[in-house]
């Protein structure tokens, strides 16, 4: 879906996005320590966590978590008529509110916030994400995060 600046305008307030669920097992769950070097027995011995955590086994880092809103934004955040390109700006704030389990699923719900146009050819959009676990009630985590989205001609 594409949208013109205006129709973001009118959408700000509103659920923008859903994403569809992705599974985080224990693979993706190791593959991540390993690349960060972040390799704490919760994430990466499933008996170990089993015995020794109330997580009933190994959780996902919660960057892990929180790295996958990328893609649940690529695939569900509309396109922006004229965008040239878009960067990820930063966070106003993230809690990690519930640990994901190993075998669980999550999804990306997204809120549009606020849009601010930053002069000639960029927009500021303000998110709110809830990354969401299939069957439990709480968030794996919520966050407002902001993205610049660049054109090279925006509409007054």
């Amino acid at each position: 879906m594409e949208l013109t600046i205006e129709e973001l305008e009118a959408r700000v307030g509103q659920q923008i996005g859903l994403s569809d669920w992705v599974e985080v097992d224990q693979y993706m769950i190791s593959t991540f320590g390993k690349l960060t070097f972040d390799e704490q027995f919760i994430h990466m011995d499933p008996e170990r966590a089993a015995a020794e955590t109330p997580f009933g086994g190994t959780i996902a880092h919660g960057f892990l978590t929180l790295s996958l809103a990328s893609k649940f934004a690529i695939e569900t955040l509309p396109d922006v008529k004229g965008r040239t390109m878009g960067i990820n700006y930063g966070f106003n704030k993230i809690r990690f509110l519930h640990p994901v389990a190993s075998g669980k699923r999550i999804r990306g719900r997204f809120t549009l916030d606020n849009l601010t146009r930053k002069g000639d050819g960029q927009i500021l959009q303000e998110f709110g994400l809830s990354i969401e676990i299939e069957g439990v009630e709480s968030p794996a985590l919520v966050a407002e995060w902001l993205t610049m989205t660049f054109f090279e001609e925006v509409a007054a």
